[in-house]
């Protein structure tokens, strides 16, 4: 199964998983609990009125988790090189294989730079379109690759960007991940069952 890891436990980080994992892939995410989100209040995110963003991110978690990902909380990855057939991240006193790499770790752009990712004029991570950076098949997403458009609903939409063109080149074509109310019974039908 394609192996997606994601590194950053916040709206990018979680929309990624939340996409990836829905759709079929092994998603694994390294979470160090240090996101902004902790602080913030949202008023400004479509859907949502008002909420806390440590309530949010709890939200976004369940979400994720519910649809398959596998998320490790409070273990930081220390260490990513390229591999033959993908990427080897060090976390903890591990190492994961992954064939896809989604970075998300906000403002912090370290590992990025420690895996060979082209930087923009402006120290962010460069990234086309698709939130591809120059290092194939590993992504950059949220503050990393925006001096100072730092609003949680667009890390988010940046992460979805990020886990549909992994999809695209997994499943072929331009995929979508866009829902029904007939679609959403077989759904949430699919989580009840799991659970029981």
């Amino acid at each position: 199964m394609t192996r997606v890891t994601i590194i950053g436990g916040g709206p990018a980080g979680l929309s990624a998983a939340l996409f990836a994992a829905k759709n079929g892939l092994d998603v694994v995410v390294f979470d160090t609990d240090k996101t902004w989100m902790h602080k913030a209040h949202l008023f400004n995110y479509p859907g949502i009125g008002s909420i806390d963003g440590s309530a949010f991110l709890e939200t976004a978690r369940q979400q994720a988790e519910d649809f398959g990902a596998e998320r490790h909380q409070g273990v930081e990855v220390t260490a990513i090189e390229s591999a033959d057939d993908g990427f080897a991240v060090t976390a903890g006193d591990d190492t994961h294989e992954a064939d896809y790499l989604v970075l998300a770790t906000g403002a912090s752009r370290d590992l990025a730079e420690s895996l060979g990712c082209a930087f923009s004029e402006d120290d962010t991570v460069d990234v086309d379109v698709t939130m591809e950076t120059s290092v194939a098949d590993a992504y950059a997403t949220g503050a990393m690759v925006r001096a100072e458009e730092w609003q949680a609903v667009i890390s988010a939409g940046d992460g979805a960007a990020a886990a549909l063109n992994i999809l695209t080149k997994e499943k072929g074509d331009h995929y979508h991940d866009f829902d029904t109310p007939d679609t959403a019974a077989d759904v949430f039908g699919d989580l009840r069952d799991d659970e029981v």
